[in-house]
């Protein structure tokens, strides 16, 4: 197969020959040519079959050959099938072998052949062909036809750069209308089917006309091409032109020492906002409040107002984006290093990490921490941090009551300012941080509005990828950030944003975690505080029991910390006067530096009289002991409850007197039928000064009472919890794990629980447990046995240990 050299080159348009030509010529398939009768082509030959025709003609006189175009371009080796019927004569002028084995030729079409039948398929084709001279009918309408077709085609040479303008003279000395459409349609780069279609047009009229629509379609697109390309160099022009000159009025006023401070300030604007790369919408917001910052004059009031929004926009680091930490050893080294136990939030993170290492696009949990004050709720949000090598942000949400707090102002409002989430995006320097959002359950509401609403859509997976500022009014995407929230109580917690968050309950420490801490975290620092060095302060165990069990009760470490400090400071003071050069510190000598003891163990002292009776309670601040104590005295029937009570908590109360005075029979009350009419009962719950409500007293006034009525002490190392029912039920209540440590803590040895809430024990750690004895109750007859009789457990059942 052959193809033409080089689509570019232009066909020579030369004289008729006019000469006969034989009944059958060799056949060259052309690859994506059209060869014109009156026209030089340069091909290119490189199939085999087609050589061997080439070699074959040269050795010819005549050098005659026939060019068809092949149908299909990529066909190897075409037949006669898939060859066109029409092609043209034509004769090799020269022939040139290359060294890559392949032959080019110079060849001149003759006149247009029908080609067929083939009479050699073999070594190449060979067919029969007819001459198909051109129809011409001399008329008006064929000269205007030749006139505008010569006009167009000026047209399309001023507008192509690859034909010659000599082109152009000789189109117009062309007077024969057939030679001149030749030309035409040979210089111009046509599609295979519109050549073949005008070689096969024998009318010239026809041809002519099809050639008009074909010349003006290519004039209309190289003159829209042209139009486009002006445009184009018109806008470079112009920008090159304003570069210039701005950089020439740079120049100038540099030399004469003028600047334009405003230009200056929103170059600067512009230099920073490509270094932000924001996104798209943020970037045409940026660009629109430039455009009106260049309008307005340094001393408008929306001046300011302006230049602070954009300042405020370009210090978020909208592309910036810390790298994750996805070694699980090195961040449960890190957690275990700055924290002790907690092992479920260590889990939590390490999980959370896997995660992010299989699927790097999933997304932030959401976590909220639970626990009384103390335990490290906040510090371990920095240790997370830490251990995922990203930045860290906290805010605090205690008090706020207003919602602009977290959504920011509007811009309307004088004064406005971005929200906290803006802010600590900022301050963090990254889109991905661990942000604390501390105390969420302290927030309010109030006239201005509810923040724990504005927080629905900051906590929300599903939303948080376009949360937007009121005062930045555009999409931030918080997907990324680790949101972790601390609580103290979740009952405050609106039940939508606590829906949002995985909830980790953080308990109280015991004694020996107490110590643990104290010894690896809390003396080292106050240590370091002190300006002491290792050899010249050390506390033994002894010391630091001491001060755990005789200076502080609180379910985390705060108290513990200061009294540390305080026994730092006193040392260092030694130290500095020169009185000391380092103590070792045991339990006397803490006594000594500590002054008296301040917590005293009042759960013997106050259980030794009948009628009083040690519960167990939740707060704020963790598990808690609370006293129960009941008296009878003459009267007339009446319930006092004083303490400061909740509703629940006189229902109860009222349902333990209810229980007593229908039970007093099995419970051995030494009492007349007209005892309850004739007699007061008073309930009280001490620390008067301290709101007191929930149901899980029950079973603790119901055994003061019964204390009170059979004047038997109430085992004094024996403390209870559990709903009472009128039908002597203990049901189940919550807080067992707080209620159990802080048990313990209070030096108190045997616990009664409701059997129904026996499998909260699970989150007890055994070894936390240590010699406490847990005795679960099916019945308020189960904890009277414990707490009045001192059976070790109900009959049937075994204690835990």
């Amino acid at each position: 197969m052959s193809t033409a050299e080089n689509e570019s080159a232009v066909q020579q348009v030369g004289e008729p020959v006019g000469e006969a030509l034989p009944d059958q010529l060799p056949v060259l398939p052309t690859k994506g040519l059209v060869v014109f009768p009156q026209s030089v082509t340069p091909i290119s030959v490189g199939e085999e079959r087609s050589i061997r025709l080439i070699d074959d003609v040269m050795n010819r006189e005549d050098r005659l050959l026939a060019l068809v175009a092949a149908r299909d371009p990529e066909q190897e080796e075409p037949g006669p099938d898939s060859i066109y019927t029409v092609g043209t004569a034509a004769r090799i002028q020269r022939m040139l072998k290359v060294p890559d084995g392949s032959v080019r030729v110079l060849a001149e079409g003759l006149d247009r052949v029908r080609v067929g039948p083939y009479t050699q398929t073999s070594p190449f084709l060979e067919a029969g062909v007819l001459p198909l001279p051109d129809e011409l009918e001399e008329s008006t309408e064929v000269e205007a036809l030749a006139r505008n077709l010569q006009g167009l085609f000026g047209r399309v040479i001023e507008l192509v750069p690859y034909l010659p303008d000599e082109l152009h003279v000789a189109a117009a000395n062309v007077d024969d209308p057939a030679m001149l459409s030749y030309l035409v349609a040979s210089s111009l780069r046509l599609p295979l089917e519109e050549r073949q279609e005008l070689l096969e047009t024998t009318e010239v009229r026809k041809r002519l006309q099809r050639l008009t629509v074909i010349v003006n379609r290519e004039v209309e697109v190289l003159e829209l091409g042209a139009k486009i390309q002006s445009d184009v160099q018109s806008d470079m022009e112009d920008t090159q032109r304003e570069h210039f000159l701005r950089q020439q009025l740079r120049a100038i006023q540099q030399e004469l020492g003028e600047t334009d401070e405003a230009q200056a300030e929103v170059n600067e604007l512009r230099g920073q906002l490509d270094e932000a790369d924001p996104p798209a919408v943020v970037r045409e917001a940026v660009q629109r409040e430039l455009g009106r910052l260049e309008r307005l004059p340094p001393g408008a009031a929306e001046h300011s107002v302006i230049r602070t929004y954009l300042d405020w926009i370009l210090a978020i680091p909208w592309n910036v984006r810390t790298e994750d930490d996805l070694d699980l050893a090195h961040a449960r080294e890190v957690l275990d290093e700055d924290h002790y136990d907690i092992e479920k939030v260590k889990e939590r993170i390490l999980e959370h990490l896997a995660v992010v290492r299989l699927n790097p696009d999933a997304s932030a949990p959401i976590l909220c921490f639970a626990g009384p004050p103390g335990v490290g709720k906040t510090s371990l949000g920095q240790s997370i941090a830490r251990a995922l090598g990203r930045e860290f942000a906290r805010i605090s949400v205690g008090g706020v009551r207003d919602e602009s707090e977290i959504r920011g102002h509007r811009r309307t409002y004088v004064g406005a300012l971005p929200g906290t989430i803006v802010r600590a995006l900022r301050d963090a320097g990254a889109m991905n941080p661990v942000m604390m959002i501390d105390e969420i359950d302290k927030m309010g509401y109030d006239f201005r509005g509810d923040p724990s609403s504005a927080m629905l859509e900051v906590l929300d997976p599903a939303q948080n990828n376009s949360f937007r500022d009121h005062y930045l009014d555009l999409p931030l995407d918080l997907s990324r950030v680790l949101f972790i929230c601390t609580a103290n109580v979740l009952e405050t917690v609106p039940a939508p944003l606590l829906d949002r968050m995985e909830v980790i309950p953080l308990a109280g420490y015991t004694d020996e975690e107490k110590l643990h801490i104290a010894r690896r975290f809390l003396l080292p620092r106050q240590r370091g505080e002190a300006g002491l060095k290792d050899a010249q302060l050390e506390v033994t165990d002894d010391g630091l029991r001491t001060v755990i069990a005789e200076y502080t009760r609180e379910a985390g470490v705060r108290q513990l910390e200061r009294r540390l400090a305080a026994v730092a400071r006193k040392v260092a003071r030694e130290v500095a006067e020169g009185r000391s050069e380092g103590e070792t510190v045991g339990g006397e000598r803490t006594r000594e530096l500590l002054g008296p003891e301040r917590i005293h163990n009042e759960v013997k002292r106050r259980t030794t009289e009948p009628g009083v009776a040690t519960g167990l309670a939740v707060t704020g601040a963790g598990g808690e002991i609370l006293f129960v104590e009941a008296q009878v005295m003459p009267g007339s029937g009446k319930l006092v409850v004083t303490g400061q009570l909740g509703d629940v908590m006189r229902e109860s109360a009222q349902a333990a007197l209810s229980y007593v005075r229908a039970h007093q029979t099995e419970l051995g009350l030494k009492v007349d039928d007209e005892f309850f009419v004739k007699h007061d009962v008073h309930l009280h719950i001490p620390a008067g000064a301290v709101p007191k409500d929930g149901p899980s007293a029950g079973v603790t006034l119901t055994t003061a009472l019964v204390s009170a009525l059979r004047d038997q002490p109430v085992d004094s190392d024996v403390a209870m919890t559990g709903e009472v029912t009128l039908t002597g039920q203990v049901l189940p209540v919550g807080g067992i794990k707080e209620k159990v440590l802080a048990a313990r803590r209070a030096g108190i040895g045997t616990v009664v629980i409701p059997r129904l809430g026996e499998e909260q024990l699970a989150e007890v750690e055994p070894e936390l447990l240590g010699d406490l004895r847990v005795v679960p109750a099916d019945r308020l007859a189960d904890v009277l046995a414990v707490a009045l009789d001192g059976e070790r457990s109900p009959a049937g059942d075994d204690a835990q240990a």
